[in-house]
């Protein structure tokens, strides 16, 4: 039965990289054309849903932060931070410091010890004016027992409706989908996140921790979900109405769509492309992977859902 389960998993790891590759190499040469067509554009303002800006893990990139101030106002933002640990007095001035420093009007921190804390009277005027919010990185895991379903949740869906911008790194990108990679590798752990992309599920320090396999394990058993796979020192702008994906800083992200078959559909994005998601779940460029075993490798570890 070991040997069974090592050959299914060397199966799905031999699918994976080689989907990869084929999606660097292969599809991504008929789908450079595509993306300059659907490229991300400033001026046409803020997207009535509200904006995300998650990185993959790592430092972060400037353009990050510049694109982050830039969406929640610029020098008129007015951002919440939320670190997803329990921070110190001195954390919590380099929290604001840090923000202050790449142009951001006014910053402050909050930080909830208990679930009650984050349902409490006065958390509305924490979010009243904010024009963006930005979750650090740390525990995804720290942030889902506290904040989930709670008051601050529900402040953060109205600064989106609202056509603010909610970011996040590491951790905080991790937190925004309701099916949430906990941790673990074989079995992943998931836990509930925070429904702020709806039908979607991210991983983060995608490449730099090798977790491709990871996320498509959680698609094994939410096959009706776009994966998003996030690098460090990388972010995916998506503006929740339009649709509008775009990828900044330094390395690549990966999208793994629903195909027609039941099987994943595979895009590689490099930093510095922009896509429509709608546009991309049709095009024909994309490596299909249509293995009858594909989903069996995967699944044998199976997936805890606590």
């Amino acid at each position: 039965m070991l040997a069974t389960n090592q050959l299914k998993s060397s199966l799905a790891g031999i699918v994976v990289t080689g989907a990869i590759v084929l999606a660097g190499l292969g599809a991504y040469l008929g789908y450079t054309t595509y993306l300059a067509s659907a490229s991300w554009q400033e001026e046409a303002g803020p997207d009535p849903a509200g904006t995300l800006i998650l990185c993959g893990g790592g430092s972060i990139p400037t353009e990050v932060f510049e694109r982050f101030v830039h969406c929640a106002g610029g020098r008129a933002a007015r951002i919440v931070v939320i670190p997803a640990y329990s921070p110190t007095a001195r954390e919590r001035r380099l929290l604001v410091a840090d923000w202050r420093s790449h142009g951001a009007g006014s910053v402050k921190v909050l930080s909830c010890g208990t679930r009650a804390d984050a349902d409490a009277a006065d958390v509305k005027s924490a979010f009243a004016d904010a024009t963006g919010v930005w979750i650090s990185g740390g525990s995804q895991r720290y942030l889902a027992e506290i904040y989930v379903d709670t008051e601050v949740e529900r402040q953060l869906q109205a600064l989106l409706d609202r056509g603010g911008v909610v970011g996040g790194v590491s951790a905080g990108a991790a937190i925004v989908t309701q099916t949430m990679i906990a941790g673990g590798s074989e079995p992943v752990l998931e836990q509930r996140g925070f429904d702020l992309l709806p039908g979607a599920v991210v991983d983060q320090h995608f490449l730099k921790r090798n977790r491709p396999q990871r996320l498509l394990n959680v698609l094994a058993g939410h096959r009706e979900l776009v994966g998003l796979g996030i690098d460090e020192h990388t972010a995916v702008v998506i503006e929740r109405e339009r649709g509008h994906w775009s990828v900044i800083g330094k390395s690549y992200a990966m999208v793994c769509l629903p195909g027609a078959s039941g099987f994943p559909r595979i895009e590689i994005l490099k930093a510095g492309d922009s896509t429509e998601i709608e546009l991309l779940r049709d095009q024909p460029g994309s490596v299909v992977i249509n293995s009858a075993s594909f989903w069996d490798a995967l699944s044998a570890p199976g997936a805890t859902r606590p």
